[in-house]
């Protein structure tokens, strides 16, 4: 039997009535993830569970690497039912790890499975789970259905035709799913070779000849604009640090020559170009009115062994220890200085900048939105337990937690929804223990209130998209 009950987390008498009675039926705005939109245009149907769990999961990967299971369980050449057999016999080391948590509320919330996943019982969870998954009740849109998930926000590159967006909205799937902007590879000029690459797909996508810096702005902004057509309302950036340097157009032009021509460029210059295209991809923001999202901090790749042989987001990163406080205040206040930042959601992977970025979001907050300057919510190695309890706490202590807009995936399951309901639990029972405590007021309409802005209505209010 498993431990998942219904009043799991919730350790008072009010955190469970306010999960129970405000927090659990709400809908979920899953503002942030990496789901294939081609799967869900396609309606796709796994075949197995290890399709939905194990493909593409850097998360389990790692575990099982630090289990001592061989690379071919993880994204080899195993059979699907061996690498489901290798995880199964995982789950039980991952005791005080989330994805013993993950596991079994994914379990028991999609497949109605009561039971711990184990060698013992492997076998009769593989075979259960994946006779359901082939069936049109559990395909991508009845997941989401399933999950009762209102908005899905993807994650796009610029020169992406978003042809399965297209597909979607023209199928008249009652789920919204909109492409979000993610130009990360726009500004990739360590790497010259890759970064010509794409500014070659970027020339086909946009239509037009890039011949020189101007050309390249002016065709990051045809994309953008045709993002904005497709429904986009929001960026993202997946930054190891902020770029904030001082830079003229003039070098920006310099170096953008220097590149196209395959020539590496000198750190000051990588570091310049890098701080006028974040600059310029947040003013193209600023003037469509969406949201910008800066996740900050990670140190990716770091295994070139495995970067070389199984390529990137394969598990093998990890939090940096970069400080950016003042690149980030510069970066901010630049835009600020032009009335021209846009709203903002700012997320850490290192636990030491929680309260720093807590009071950064204050410095900039302008009156003209509720919670327009956003600290995010704990996101890759913090979207655990205690990573969502000290993002909170930080940002009740120095912000307004009720303005907050609350929880996201940040992942390429369809079976993920369920972070939203951990979230929710561990919402409701540091609410609840306030509560218990006297510490703020026994009143469910106000409390309850709160938690229902925070699991759907802030997001709403904040993103600006028809739901």
């Amino acid at each position: 039997m498993s431990f998942i009950t219904k009043d799991f987390l919730l350790n008072s008498e009010p955190a469970r009535k306010l999960y129970h009675e405000y927090a659990a039926d709400m809908p979920i705005y899953d503002y942030h993830c990496h789901i294939s939109p081609a799967d869900i245009a396609d309606d796709r149907r796994f075949q197995n569970i290890s399709e939905v769990w194990l493909h593409g999961d850097h998360y389990k990967w790692r575990a099982m690497r630090s289990n001592g299971v061989e690379e071919k369980f993880c994204t080899g050449n195993a059979s699907d039912w061996e690498k489901f057999q290798a995880w199964a016999a995982t789950v039980p080391c991952t005791l005080r790890n989330p994805l013993y948590h993950w596991t079994h509320l994914e379990l028991k919330n999609t497949f109605g499975i009561d039971k711990l996943l184990n060698p013992d019982t492997a076998r009769e969870i593989y075979d259960k789970c994946s006779e359901m998954l082939r069936s049109s009740e559990f395909s991508c849109r009845s997941l989401i259905r399933r999950a009762n998930v209102r908005v899905i926000c993807t994650t796009d590159d610029p020169v992406d035709g978003l042809g399965s967006h297209k597909r979607i909205k023209e199928s008249g799937f009652e789920a919204k799913v909109l492409p979000t902007w993610r130009p990360d590879r726009g500004m990739d000029v360590d790497h010259p070779a890759r970064f010509n690459a794409w500014v070659d797909r970027l020339e086909s996508a946009a239509d037009m000849d890039i011949r020189n810096y101007a050309n390249y702005i002016a065709a990051i902004r045809r994309r953008h604009n045709f993002f904005h057509d497709a429904g986009c309302r929001m960026s993202d950036h997946g930054l190891e640090t902020v770029f904030a340097e001082e830079y003229s157009e003039a070098d920006a032009k310099r170096i953008f020559d220097l590149l196209r021509c395959g020539e590496n460029v000198s750190g000051e210059d990588v570091l310049k170009f890098k701080s006028a295209m974040l600059h310029e991809f947040a003013l193209m923001d600023a003037e469509k009115g969406w949201v910008q999202q800066f996740h900050i901090g990670a140190m990716r790749n770091n295994n070139t062994r495995f970067a070389n042989s199984l390529g990137p987001d394969t598990g093998f990163d990890s939090i940096g220890d970069c400080s950016y406080a003042k690149p980030l205040s510069r970066f901010l206040d630049r835009l600020d200085q032009k009335k021209k930042l846009a709203k903002t959601i700012l997320y850490n992977l290192h636990p030491k900048d929680n309260e720093m970025l807590a009071t950064m979001i204050g410095n900039f907050q302008d009156g003209t939105t509720a919670g327009k300057m956003q600290y995010g919510s704990g996101w890759w190695f913090l979207d655990q337990k205690d990573g969502m309890t000290k993002q909170i706490e930080a940002l009740s202590n120095l912000g307004l937690l009720s303005r907050f807009v609350g929880m996201l995936t940040d992942s390429r399951s369809f079976l993920s929804y369920s972070r939203h309901e951990y979230f929710r639990r561990i919402l409701c029972s540091i609410l609840g223990s306030d509560i218990k405590n006297g510490e703020i007021p026994e009143d469910y309409s106000l409390v309850g209130k709160m938690v229902q802005d925070i699991c759907y209505n802030n997001a709403v209010n904040y993103f600006g998209i028809e739901v």
